[in-house]
């Protein structure tokens, strides 16, 4: 597909990047004029490429040119902010007017404010996350195309689909406040997506296959991702719920990243200092098993979070989230530091490349030890309490005898209380999905509710 790669600059986008700092520079000078004792502006530029293709044909193909200028005034302990998408002078001007206007009417607040000069970003090493050469329109459909027609062709019993997608961004900005400090930031994306439908009629299945990296060069081949995603389908068909057990379960390495994000969100600052989360008050206690930790890798190159600064500009550092099965910090920007008495982590904006240490080997490995139970491959609903813990979600996947698949599974309910899951960690598996903010093999638990809609007798018939 050589002849569909569009022809653009390798290079960064610098000659942009400086022109969005001078008008950062500007807008900083304008609101202290104005009266504003501190400043912080964000200015950013993402460009995209989006297609979709349903049984060849294209359904949608959308490109994207966005920019836009966020900023935030402080004036005497008060707080405002304002946006825009035009960045014409008479925009910026009604801007800032706004965020002035804004701050005098905002009650005043001790923790709101720009972060600790101290903490701010000095050092922006190259991370590679410029990767800009990528398929033009024609080119992206005829990859959507490819990715769908290898799904189809791959079993008889893929009946229909549901489409392939192609995703192509890049995007740069400059984070600017008035304590001197200018980040530049710039990076590309890229990701690759089937779904499609197995059996007919109510034995009819759907599952789908993806990748995602910081550049299309670095997407996995069209043809194997549709053809995964039929597999998956197949897979699937003949499910059937089970009979109401406690057994070990097994999350896939895509659901384990959700299952350690809910940990991340209670160690938050926002949670903690509301006083709202199951994991309150925890720094320095156990939440984990002793061989297991949690550990940030900002500076990951071509991570799909890394960055040297923070949304605030606080500087990112690898550090441990979780060290030995304790929990070593919270995850805090400057406000929610503030509100705690504590000092900012690098972490406004959230977590980047949290990286979980593996203690087993493959899945089959995990399926081996667990014996008896549930391997879980999708989970439906929302039914997790952050404030209690309590767990209950709709979930799909396949049951497991003697470390084996013996049929798929549907329409059973996965309960428990996430701090007592988080103990009951059994073995963290491989190979890591490397595609997400949380990067973790396959996770195995101890026993655990599952809820079926079978009785037992019912269970052992075919």
């Amino acid at each position: 597909m050589s002849n569909a790669i569009a022809s653009v600059p390798h290079a960064p986008p610098h000659a942009e990047l400086d022109r969005l700092a001078a008008i950062a520079e500007d807008v900083i000078a304008r609101c202290k004029a104005a009266g504003a004792d501190d400043v912080e502006v964000r200015l950013s530029v993402d460009e995209g490429l989006a297609v979709n293709v349903r049984l060849g044909e294209v359904e949608t193909l959308e490109r994207t040119r966005d920019r836009g200028l966020a900023l935030t005034v402080y004036q005497g302990g008060r707080k405002g902010s304002a946006s825009t998408a035009d960045l014409a002078e008479a925009s910026i001007d009604i801007t800032v007017r706004q965020a002035i206007a804004i701050a005098r009417h905002t009650e005043r607040d001790p923790a709101a404010g720009l972060p600790d000069p101290a903490r701010l970003a000095t050092r922006f090493p190259d991370l590679d996350l410029w990767h800009p050469a990528a398929p033009d329109a024609a080119g992206a459909v005829e990859i959507a195309r490819q990715c769908e027609a290898a799904a189809l062709a791959a079993d008889p019993r893929i009946r229909n689909s549901e489409g392939a997608s192609v995703n192509l961004g890049r995007g740069w900005g400059v984070l600017a406040n008035s304590l001197g400090f200018v980040g530049r930031d710039f990076g590309t994306h890229a990701s690759l997506s089937c779904s499609v439908i197995a059996g007919e009629d109510e034995g009819m299945q759907r599952d789908d296959h993806y990748d995602s990296a910081r550049g299309f060069a670095f997407l996995a081949d069209p043809a194997s991702v549709g053809a995964e995603a039929a597999r998956r389908a197949v897979a699937r068909l003949g499910a059937r719920p089970i009979a109401t057990c406690q057994v070990p379960i097994v999350f896939s390495a895509e659901l384990a990243r959700g299952f350690f994000g809910h940990l991340v969100g209670a160690v938050s600052g926002g949670p903690q200092y509301r006083r709202a989360s199951f994991l309150l008050d925890m720094q320095g206690q156990k939440v984990l098993p002793d061989w297991l930790n949690l550990v940030e890798e900002p500076h990951l190159k071509r991570g799909p979070g890394s960055a040297a600064f923070d949304d605030e500009g606080v500087a990112t550092v690898e550090s441990a989230l979780v060290e030995r099965g304790v929990l070593a910090r919270y995850v805090l920007g400057s406000y929610s530091a503030r509100k705690l008495g504590l000092a900012s982590t690098g972490n406004a904006g959230g977590v980047r490349n949290l990286r979980v240490t593996t203690n087993a080997g493959a899945l089959d490995e995990l399926l081996a030890e667990m014996g008896t139970g549930v391997l879980v491959t999708e989970l439906l609903g929302q039914g997790v309490n952050t404030v209690t813990g309590d767990y209950s979600r709709g979930a799909a996947g396949f049951w497991v005898e003697d470390g084996r698949i013996v049929h798929p599974v549907e329409e059973i309910t996965i309960a428990g209380n996430l701090k007592a899951m988080y103990a009951g960690i059994r073995a963290v598996g491989t190979p890591v999905d490397t595609r997400g903010n949380v990067r973790t093999g396959p996770v195995l638990l101890s026993p655990l509710t599952v809820a079926g809609g079978t009785s037992e007798d019912d269970e052992g018939e075919d």
